[in-house]
């Protein structure tokens, strides 16, 4: 059976136009994030694509000890109220913490767990408890069919609001593959699949001390998984990444988001099962 779940005002999944979620890695500040999320929902509302912000208030995973993680919790979640309340935005943040996800769902629409803790059972209950959306990121580490148990989680303590999102398998050093398969594999568990177009082409700390990235693949990769079906796309934006705090060379320039979405919506709609 296949779950449509509710975010906002908008339904994902089980045959609903797919949805954005997009915005930048990270809280840099809030006139950035105002700004970008103003910009990226007139680009939505164009097109006809639900959206939801997303940006993290806290990077805990970053390469480097020294790297810019973000202005913390409190401080995070009051510009990401700011989104909700001035424009009218659903909105997604990471949660790394049983504690985090506790007070953020006091605030945002969706919780999303990181990769690298997906398999984390306190943190995905403590997400599952607060009523939020949970999506769960697939770890570069599982196979799709590992999800499953991810899922199961999260249904065990009484939730059917989850989200599964493809972000890449890890293929040797510094280096990540999309295996098209994961789309049909995990959607066949009843939730709603959204691919995460700019961390699919993210090189896990080959820049040393931080992460590189390829943007020049998000759209070949967005297109392809247009192609094979899923319900939503992530998309980490910036007005200028080149300049970006956290994920730079992977994130879509705001300038090219447009092109970049009619492109992969007209390949969903030919892509469409017809009756």
């Amino acid at each position: 059976m296949a779950h449509e779940v509710q975010i906002g005002s908008f339904k994902v999944g089980a045959g609903h136009r797919p949805f954005l979620i997009a915005g930048p890695c990270v809280i840099e500040s809030e006139q950035l994030v105002m700004d970008t999320a103003g910009r990226i929902a007139e680009i939505a509302k164009s097109l006809g694509i639900p959206y939801v912000f997303k940006a993290s208030f806290d990077k805990a995973n970053r390469t480097s000890i020294k790297s810019y993680r973000g202005p913390g919790l409190e401080q995070g979640l009051a510009v990401l109220k700011k989104v909700k309340d001035q424009l009218g935005l659903p909105v997604l943040t990471d949660v790394h913490t049983d504690e985090q996800a506790t007070e953020a769902g006091k605030v945002v629409d969706v919780l999303q767990i990181p990769a690298f803790l997906c398999r984390q059972t306190d943190l995905l209950i403590a997400a599952a408890k607060t009523g939020k959306v949970v999506n769960v990121k697939k770890g570069q580490f599982l196979s799709p069919p590992e999800m499953a148990n991810a899922v199961k989680k999260v249904e065990e303590c009484g939730s059917q609001r989850i989200v599964l999102t493809e972000r890449g398998s890890s293929f040797g050093y510094n280096n990540l593959v999309v295996d098209m398969r994961s789309f049909p594999i995990m959607r066949s568990f009843g939730y709603p699949v959204v691919f995460d177009a700019t961390h699919s082409v993210q090189l896990p700390g080959g820049g040393g001390t931080k992460s590189s990235g390829q943007r020049e693949f998000v759209e070949p990769l967005a297109c392809a998984a247009a192609g094979a079906g899923v319900d939503g796309f992530f998309m980490e934006v910036h007005p200028n990444p080149d300049e970006a705090l956290s994920d730079g060379p992977n994130m879509v320039p705001l300038h090219q988001l447009k092109t970049l979405l009619e492109r992969v919506m007209r390949i969903c709609e030919a892509a469409k099962p017809r009756s």
